[in-house]
């Protein structure tokens, strides 16, 4: 029936599309059917693993679900990551990714399973620099030190990381090789181990994040020579960033992130409503505060700029990579 003059005047009084767009705006926003998993690709005890508990413990009230964090750790994330990308795309299975899986590895491995369509940025949470930390019994206070005690010792020291291909990897590649240093790499499933046996002294020194390794530098057990960033960070005043310690180290700047991701084909009322609960989450002051104990920067986006920003990390490594001639096999 079409619509009276004196109707069709109503109507495009009141403004239809901002009608609309209210209506929108009101209805309800997507929850889960059931309970949700928040994969780790890696360890216990490392920042991916803090933020994955983070999230589950925020969203389980919020939800009215049972919301548990898994870790499925292996491969350089790769095993954490492929369990995410084979789930079904209905907002039950997370995955809290990071620089090394969700941006590094599609450069570094030459048959990575997955490709960056498979996975739909969510939001950051925090990001931060990686830090350098010997054992104590390391003959060296600073990065001079440092590089003059490996050149003294070429290939005979160790050092561990979170796995291959992961930042602190990459950290402690770069550096050796533009300090022209060498060193044996102990890879291990996760922060957590790696920092263990470095405190044991079996290994004598590792790149870490600094949101994890902060509490063993403030405890003593290890001796923070460098951080990765650009700048000094605020919570080690003291430990300057590596490229202010030697002009070979100039150009040295790494910053790692952490985040969270969603299947590839995941429905965008999804996409969105995870991302405003991160929001709440990370804009919450008591996180915020948290975030600054554990030295990082809290770094919530909306998905569009969290999309963009994995998209230029992705860019950024593929030219590091290359440049240093890095290629590996998904073990």
């Amino acid at each position: 029936m079409p619509l009276s003059p004196r109707r069709a005047v109503l109507l495009s009084s009141l403004g239809l599309p901002a009608l609309i767009r209210s209506a929108a705006a009101q209805a309800p926003a997507w929850r889960p059917a059931g309970p949700v998993r928040i994969v780790t690709p890696a360890a216990p005890g490392g920042t991916t693993d803090i933020m994955s508990r983070m999230l589950a413990a925020h969203l389980s009230p919020r939800w009215g679900v049972n919301v548990v964090a898994e870790n499925r750790s292996g491969a350089g994330g790769v095993i954490g990551t492929m369990d995410v990308v084979r789930a079904a795309p209905d907002g039950l299975t997370i995955l809290s990714g990071n620089i090394g899986p969700q941006a590094i590895a599609y450069s570094l491995f030459r048959n990575l399973p997955y490709r960056p369509d498979q996975l739909a940025p969510v939001s950051c949470m925090i990001r931060g620099p990686n830090v350098l930390v010997v054992h104590p019994s390391v003959p060296a206070n600073t990065v001079p030190e440092f590089v003059a005690w490996l050149k003294a010792n070429p290939g005979t020291k160790s050092y561990g990381s979170p796995g291959v291909g992961q930042s602190p990897h990459l950290s402690a590649v770069w550096f050796t090789q533009l300090t022209g240093t060498e060193a044996i790499h102990v890879p291990f499933r996760g922060a957590g181990p790696a920092a263990i046996e470095l405190v044991a002294g079996n290994i004598q020194f590792m790149f870490d994040n600094l949101t994890t390794a902060i509490e063993q530098i403030r405890a003593g057990r290890v001796r923070a020579l460098a951080v990765t960033s650009a700048e000094r960070n605020s919570q080690l005043p003291d430990v300057p960033a590596a490229r202010e310690t030697m002009p070979d180290l100039a150009p040295y700047d790494v910053s790692t992130w952490f985040g969270m991701f969603l299947p590839g084909a995941t429905p965008a009322p999804v996409i969105r409503a995870l991302n405003s609960e991160i929001q709440a989450l990370v804009n919450d002051p008591a996180t915020q505060a948290r975030f600054v104990t554990m030295g990082g920067v809290a770094a919530a986006t909306d998905p569009d700029t969290f999309a963009t920003f994995v998209r230029a990390e992705i860019d950024k490594w593929a030219t590091v990579i290359r440049r240093e001639g890095l290629q590996m096999d998904v073990g």
